[in-house]
């Protein structure tokens, strides 16, 4: 999918926020669409369906919590991508915003350098979403699903099985915050009755044999997968 295909929609209510980074998500060749609110925003994601949705927390009429909520009620909209602008150390909104649906978040302020750079990690999704390939190339690593084999810098690396689908999993959408919950019942299911440790446990296994770089542990949510 090209870029000029591509539709992001910026919600802020702040004009400096959405004329800067608006104006760089054009100048990367971006379709961008603006709004002041949440009602405004939930409005034009019907009516347009972007790819796409930064959304501020704090904002008149409706805040982005509510927006997200909204959003996501939307059956059109259940794939698009939403990501919000959080101050440094709103931890409540991060979780809060992870619970109304959200796809992951961007601390604020942020150089415009690293917004298109997070902007490109998010939008990666909209592929591995439309592919149902089972060889997943990820940098250096090469995670195949049907012979569950993993290959890093052309090594070939053991897995156990739930390290494997743990891996697969968080791999699978490169950024995307996985809640434990999520985690446990994708990854565990109805096997056993497992804790939130076992999953820690699990990580630092990946990260000792994978890259330590590679996961990153959100605060009282769960994890991602680091490109």
């Amino acid at each position: 999918m090209n870029k000029k295909d591509i539709t992001i929609l910026l919600v802020d209510d702040e004009p400096d926020i959405l004329e800067i980074v608006g104006y760089n998500l054009t100048a990367e060749g971006y379709n961008v669409l603006t709004a002041e609110n949440g009602v405004e925003a939930v409005k034009i994601a019907k009516k347009k369906k972007p790819h796409l949705i930064i959304l501020d927390v704090m904002m008149p009429e409706m805040d982005g919590i509510e927006a997200c909520e909204q959003i996501r009620k939307v059956p059109d909209l259940q794939n698009t991508i939403i990501t919000f602008l959080t101050a440094r150390g709103e931890d409540y909104s991060q979780v809060a915003g992870f619970d109304a649906g959200a796809d992951d978040y961007i601390t604020k302020p942020i150089r415009p350098k690293v917004l298109i750079s997070k902007v490109k990690a998010l939008l990666r999704r909209l592929k591995e979403d439309d592919s149902s390939d089972n060889v997943v190339k990820i940098g250096n690593l090469v995670i195949n699903r049907d012979e569950y084999k993993i290959i890093k810098d052309k090594k070939e690396i053991i897995l156990p099985r739930k390290e494997f689908e743990l891996l697969s999993l968080l791999a699978s959408k490169p950024g995307k915050v996985f809640k434990r919950e999520d985690i446990l019942d994708k990854v565990w299911g109805n096997e056993v009755i497992v804790g939130g440790r076992t999953i820690d446990v699990h990580i630092r296994k990946l990260r000792e044999k994978i890259g330590d770089n590679s996961f990153k542990t959100i605060k009282g949510v769960g994890y991602k997968f680091v490109v």
